[in-house]
């Protein structure tokens, strides 16, 4: 962030064009803002910090270039807060047939 201020400010700019389109990224990037507001001790937040940062980033860029299945799994999976940390453990409800079937391979 020090190095590069100005990539801070691109990212942000580019995860505020997602504002609204899904409620779970609209809450991870509050969060993401108050953390920021904070870059007291920054350096050993770094890893914590960047990782957020990518995963909303990705959030906001899915929501609005995903097919809809595609983005509400992500967000419900990354950004929901009501999952576990292996794989299989999403809540019911999800479209996972279509994001299935857009990741195979076309032949």
């Amino acid at each position: 962030l020090q190095r590069e201020p100005g990539a801070l400010d691109a990212c942000l700019t580019e995860i505020g064009r997602a504002h609204g389109a899904d409620h779970r990224l609209d809450r991870a990037v509050r969060d993401l803002f108050t953390e920021l507001a904070d870059l007291e001790g920054a350096e050993g937040r770094a890893r914590r910090l960047a990782e957020r940062l990518a995963v909303v980033l990705q959030g906001s860029l899915l929501v609005r270039h995903a097919p809809p299945a595609v983005a509400d799994a992500f967000c419900a999976s990354r950004l929901g807060g009501d999952h576990g940390g292996t794989f299989g453990t999403l809540l019911g409800g999800l479209d996972l047939a279509s994001v299935v079937e857009r990741a195979r391979p076309l032949s």
